[in-house]
């Protein structure tokens, strides 16, 4: 463990010496709009930036997964994964120009994941720069269908197509930086539909309005039990309907996350959760239609394992404090198949009102990179094989 934890400050002056680089790279990414399920174009471009990095071999998968390979010297060591998603939640209509101050990146999408995919496209340059190899391949893949109702999608095809064992994998996310993601909590994302049917004369009923039939809803699951042990929470995310302020829309939509640490608490309270639409919408006489998007297990590394203590050293190292959270992200897809991994922040950064304000810090970011590549080493050194 010494021999890579004494390089890591090196590893810092490396990444600020391709700070240029890693910059292009993110406003690339960034200034290219990728909604989920329209992520083709910032695919090619992830894999046009491995070609022209030197990445030995890179491909589309049949799904569209951008991936590259920095070949190891041993091919009997399984690979080591590191993954950004490439999809954002961020509309195809606003404005996706990015702007560069004294010390801050600025743009829609750029805490979710763009900072993301640019470090991981600079990362053969960075590998290169530090004059670094390995002993298992490093497979670089941007994964497409991560967000909402894509429900991981590119992650699984990726891992579960894989022809080999996976030594482990790192997650690359933008914020924060000390986010050390270890463990994901057991979920049912879902959305509540509302549409009243026309009347006769093809407007909305007026004695029943969608917006006020959700809020119904909401003030029933409010009232829920909810256990302490285990941990669980009932998340409303988001919510939408109509256009205008004196018109009854035709349909409204509430998106909420049913969270725990147990899986059989989480499909007790979707049932709770359906038992309520159901009651709503027979004494309401209302259209309501509760939709599961995806249902996942708790799945978890123990804060002993070698992987963490090993990432944990890699930021003392860095001076930086680890922060523990669950993630529900790609994460999720490598615990659930026993495969050694972590979810790593890079730099610290804000999302703002109007998603054309966000931002990140680019200083802090060095330190991010550098993590990343200590963990590489780390898990090249065998941290995950146990």
């Amino acid at each position: 463990m010494t021999s890579y934890l004494d390089q890591i400050p090196s590893f810092v002056e490396t990444s600020k010496s391709l700070k240029d680089v890693i910059i292009t790279n993110i406003i690339m990414t960034g200034q290219i709009p990728a909604p989920t399920f329209a992520e083709e174009k910032r695919a090619n471009m992830l894999l046009e930036r491995f070609s022209s990095a030197g990445v030995d071999r890179c491909w589309l998968d049949p799904l569209g997964n951008p991936v590259g390979v920095i070949p190891g010297t041993s091919p009997d060591k399984p690979p080591v994964f590191v993954v950004a998603h490439l999809d954002t939640a961020v509309d195809r209509d606003v404005d996706h120009n990015y702007t560069v101050t004294s010390n801050a990146i600025v743009g829609s999408g750029i805490t979710d994941n763009s900072t993301g995919v640019g470090v991981l496209a600079s990362l053969p340059d960075i590998i290169a720069a530090a004059g670094l190899s390995f002993v298992s391949d490093i497979v670089l893949a941007g994964v497409v269908r991560s967000l909402g109702a894509g429900n991981l999608a590119g992650m699984k095809h990726l891992v579960g197509n894989w022809k080999t064992p996976i030594r482990g994998a790192i997650i690359l996310e933008a914020c924060e930086l000390g986010r050390l993601s270890y463990f994901s909590e057991g979920l049912n994302r879902c959305e509540i539909e509302c549409a009243l049917p026309p009347s006769p004369g093809g407007r909305p009923r007026d004695t029943a309005n969608p917006i006020l039939v959700l809020n119904e809803v909401i003030n029933q699951i409010l009232r829920l039990r909810l256990p302490q042990r285990p941990r669980s929470r009932i998340v409303m995310g988001k919510i939408s309907g109509g256009s205008r302020h004196g018109t009854i829309p035709a349909d409204a939509v509430l998106g909420l996350e049913v969270q725990s640490d147990s899986l059989e608490v989480v499909r007790s309270l979707y049932t709770d959760i359906r038992d309520i639409v159901n009651g709503v919408a027979h004494e309401l006489q209302a259209g309501l239609k509760l939709k599961s998007i995806s249902e996942q297990a708790p799945a978890r590394l123990k804060f002993s394992h070698p992987l963490v203590k090993s990432a944990a050293a890699v930021m003392k190292k860095l001076r930086l404090e680890p922060v523990t959270m669950p993630s529900e992200s790609e994460l999720s897809v490598f615990l659930s198949r026993h495969i050694p991994a972590i979810t790593l922040g890079l730099t610290h950064g804000a999302d703002a009102y109007l998603p054309e304000q966000a931002r990140v810090r680019i200083s802090p970011l060095f330190k991010g990179i550098a993590q990343v590549v200590g963990v590489m080493a780390a898990m090249d050194s065998g941290v995950c094989d146990g």
